[in-house]
This record gives structure tokens, C-alpha cells and sequence, in this order.
């Protein structure tokens, strides 16, 4: 089993950012797929949600109205676009697949929102 997500990196306040997490090993359009984010100090927080199907998503307040979680189960994968970024988004983001008992956890890509 694999997540592998990219796209992160150093950004200006106001830029876009689009994450991506590749899955094998597991039946991805099973599992509904979730983005997190952990800030240094900071506990990891729920930032995203998407059902298994996509026909459903959920948002954190904090990143409502300029984060949009997706996915294409043809290419197994996940994405987060990240608009309007502000310099409190800026965290290691992890890409988390569950189903029932069955939860797998990515490596994390690194989002930096800096001058």
C-alpha cells in the first residue's frame, strides 16, 4: 500500500497550490480520502473529506471557499487545490485513505506560505 503525495512547496500570500496523493496497493474508489495538515507545534487537523464516489466533500471553516478537495478513481488519486493561500497554511500535508477498520497514511508534502 501507497500514498504518495507531491505538489507541495514555497508559495506567495495569495498564490495556488495543487496537491496530489497517488494511491496503490488498495482499492481507492472504496475508501473515502481525506487531506490533513500538522503545522509545527500543532496537533494534525482534519482539512478535507471526499466519499468514495466524490459525490460528496467536507471542509474545514478555516480553508472554506478556497480549498477544493477532487479525485479521479481512473487514475487512483487525489487532489486539493489550494487558492488565496495565507501564511497560516502553511503545514506538511498528509493525504489519508479510509474504509471501515482499513486506514493508510502518505508520507506528507511540505506547503510553505511565506513573503
Amino acid at each position: 500500500v501507497q500514498l504518495v503525495e507531491s505538489g507541495g512547496g514555497l508559495v506567495q500570500p495569495g498564490g495556488s497550490l495543487r496537491l496530489s496523493c497517488a494511491a496503490s496497493g488498495f482499492t481507492f474508489s472504496n475508501y473515502v480520502m481525506n487531506w490533513y495538515r500538522q503545522a509545527p507545534g500543532k496537533e494534525r487537523e482534519l482539512v478535507a473529506t471526499i466519499s468514495s464516489t466524490g459525490g460528496s466533500t467536507r471542509y474545514d471553516d478555516s480553508v472554506k471557499g478556497r480549498f477544493t478537495i477532487s479525485r479521479d478513481n481512473a487514475k487512483n488519486t487525489v487532489y486539493l487545490q489550494m487558492n488565496s493561500l495565507k501564511p497560516e497554511d502553511t503545514a506538511v500535508y498528509y493525504c489519508y485513505a479510509k474504509n471501515g477498520p482499513y486506514a493508510y497514511w502518505g508520507q506528507g508534502t511540505q506547503v510553505t506560505v511565506s513573503s
